[in-house]
């Protein structure tokens, strides 16, 4: 009901107003079923305007650390991502990693949408980095297609660091759906993983228009977070 109320009667028609958002391809979501949107990653931001521009109901899975916070302003948190969709998971690895797994597959079998990054984290220059194969487990172990979307100039109304969005147009485009099924039961092959990644990164590369890097974009956030 909260999803409902703020998407169509108070932030989404001020954010639509105000920001102008752009969309090609809204026609290759799936009118139902479980699907996974497999996005670029350019700003905080990227998760309001996915969900805004879409009739279908969107899940994410967020770092749990969005929904521990205390006082006034971690109730406003809990409140927020609760209310826009995002599922609370522990990244620290090993059982977490699975247990994360597992809630993207419920909501699969729900036949719902689960919007993943499959860079795993915000590009720290805009440029895209190289996807983590936890994508493509999902899609092979939920017998679903995946939609690649790219968010255009996201970053630019939101940089990283900024609290505030700035005046500007973004656009959204949904790719037409990937069929991974001829891979259906090869979900323990790390190369075929890595393989089924690629071409959905090869495919979002194509759509948003930006240079690749094949490196992880957190391998490029420590090396700087070193020097400085």
């Amino acid at each position: 009901m909260f999803y409902w109320f703020m998407k169509n009667l108070v932030a989404g028609p001020i954010l639509k107003t105000v920001f102008r958002p752009w969309v090609s391809g809204l026609e290759n979501i799936p009118r139902k079923g479980g699907v996974i949107l497999a996005s670029n990653h350019l700003s905080f931001i990227d998760s309001v305007f996915l969900p805004l521009v879409m009739d279908r109901r969107i899940f994410f899975l967020a770092k749990s650390d969005y929904f521990t916070g205390k006082g006034i302003k971690g109730f406003l948190s809990r409140a927020f991502f609760n209310g826009t969709g995002m599922l609370p998971i522990d990244r620290s690895g090993g059982k977490a990693s699975e247990a994360s797994l597992n809630t993207g597959l419920a909501v699969l079998a729900r036949g719902e949408v689960l919007g993943i990054y499959p860079e795993g984290t915000r590009s720290p220059d805009g440029k895209m980095y190289r996807g983590r194969t936890g994508v493509a487990r999902m899609i092979l172990e939920g017998h679903v297609p995946v939609v690649p979307v790219a968010m255009i100039d996201t970053e630019k109304v939101m940089p990283i660091g900024t609290k505030i969005p700035r005046m500007g147009r973004i656009g959204i485009v949904f790719g037409e759906p990937l069929d991974f099924s001829r891979f259906e039961g090869m979900e323990g092959d790390r190369f075929i993983l890595r393989s089924i990644t690629d071409e959905i990164m090869y495919e979002l590369n194509r759509i948003s228009g930006q240079e690749y890097v094949d490196v992880y974009a957190t391998s490029v956030k420590d090396r700087s977070a070193a020097r400085r």
